[in-house]
């Protein structure tokens, strides 16, 4: 399958008839070369590559597979929508667009911190902003992952707190080891992280990302705007 067949959805295709090998290839081969160009230095070309990957038939296909089979796949946002059947599904594919592309608030949520005093807010995005965001990580984690602390492991994928343990074993152990290891926390990180910063340091598409950071967030029926912060999300 060549770059340009990527970019829109075959005709007549079914979800069940979709070759989900070719999918995870055709993926991977993209993000090979986003990693090959960041590397390389050649910025304008990782972010041509990304284009590509967040207008690719495969990309789409593959976000909306992630987000209709994860754990929040029955868990509706504000419209009360999920995609359940194949017919929903392929549908979805088809209308992950980025002209024409509009955010709707999250659904808050209020979860019990494990203290069992406080409760941390939780966003539920609608689907197709779920799925808009994994297609657009896809295109992301590999400059991220490129350009990371090679020693940072919290929400990295393929890496665990074992990693981080063994890491800290490999750091600590030996006999002119630092004797003390510092723990600190931010305060209130998520929610008041600049969405400043973010648009202009996230090498994502800047247009897209100030859409999600802007939506604001439905809690007991009221609209709320969202100037700073990024929500947890489900």
């Amino acid at each position: 399958m060549s770059a340009a067949s990527m970019a829109c959805s075959p005709s007549g295709v079914a979800w069940d008839g979709i070759n989900w090998a070719a999918v995870q290839r055709q993926v991977r081969r993209l993000q090979a070369r986003i990693v090959k160009a960041t590397q390389a230095g050649k910025h304008n070309k990782a972010k041509a590559l990304q284009w590509l990957l967040t207008h690719s038939f495969s990309g789409k296909a593959l976000a909306v597979k992630r987000v209709t089979e994860n754990k929040g796949k029955n868990t509706p946002g504000v419209d009360k929508v999920t995609w359940k059947t194949p017919a929903a599904k392929i549908n979805a594919i088809a209308s992950l667009k980025r002209r024409g592309y509009s955010t709707l608030p999250l659904r808050r949520v209020l979860i019990p911190k494990k203290n069992g005093t406080k409760t941390r807010p939780l966003g539920i995005p609608v689907m197709k902003c779920r799925a808009m965001q994994a297609l657009h990580l896809l295109a992301l984690e590999p400059i991220a992952e490129t350009t990371a602390d090679l020693n940072s492991y919290g929400f990295r994928p393929e890496r665990s707190t074992a990693d981080a343990g063994a890491q800290c074993f490999n750091a600590l152990a030996q006999k002119a080891s630092a004797e003390w290891v510092l723990e600190a926390d931010i305060k209130g990180c998520f929610d008041t992280i600049s969405h400043d910063w973010m648009i202009a340091n996230i090498p994502t598409d800047k247009a897209i990302l100030k859409k999600w950071l802007k939506a604001g967030y439905v809690y007991q029926n009221e609209r709320f705007p969202t100037e700073a912060g990024t929500p947890h999300q489900k």
